[in-house]
């Protein structure tokens, strides 16, 4: 029987971005798929109690970035802390997602994912921007028809469909790895999840 497990995350979020190499390698040595599912964490927020970056107390601002300096270190990966873009409007980035999974299959649509996180924490790009996007695809081989499959209704239902799924399933934070119906919420619960995985 395939092992699923669900990837609810924001191309933004630079937790999503430590985990997501580490992620796939779990996923890989315990033969699970995954399923990809970028949703709006502005929605999830207001139902979740919640709060965007800009409206946290100053104490968790100035802890997050203590922390992802740790992460950082100890992973040993390169992430901007105070990236240029960030944060920016991701719902053109997440409808391309949307877009490649439904045209590409799940495995694109992670190597697509894993290229908009490094492009904000890495390259200090605009994911706001949609000639940006258009450069990505580009650069990973994907279709050029990506973007404006990402503009169809279609699209659009099914990112809301996403997020509203995530709502359903008490998902409050990226990114959320879901298995068998149990929560691992944070690139650091994923030992857990590996652990789950290897029952």
């Amino acid at each position: 029987m395939t092992k699923l497990v669900d990837y609810y995350f924001s191309p933004m979020s630079p937790w999503t971005y430590l985990g997501h190499a580490r992620f796939e390698q779990i996923a890989k040595k315990s033969g699970a798929d995954i399923r990809v599912k970028p949703v709006d964490f502005g929605r999830i927020f207001s139902v979740s109690g919640g709060l965007p970056l800009a409206k946290r107390a100053p104490q968790r601002q100035a802890y997050r970035l203590v922390e992802l300096q740790r992460w950082r270190d100890h992973l040993r990966v390169p992430l901007i802390l105070h990236p240029k873009f960030f944060p920016v409007d991701t719902t053109s980035a997440s409808l391309l997602i949307v877009a490649t999974t439904a045209k590409e299959g799940q495995a694109a649509a992670f190597k697509l994912s894993g290229a908009l996180l490094h492009a904000v924490w890495v390259e200090e790009r605009n994911l706001a921007d949609i000639e940006t996007l258009k450069t990505i695809v580009k650069e990973h081989g994907l279709p050029e028809d990506l973007i404006a499959r990402a503009q169809s209704p279609e699209a659009k239902a099914g990112y809301d469909s996403l997020t509203q799924e995530a709502t359903d399933r008490q998902v409050f934070g990226a990114p959320t790895y879901v298995y068998k119906d149990e929560l691992f919420w944070g690139q650091d619960r994923l030992e857990f999840l590996e652990r789950a995985l290897a029952r």
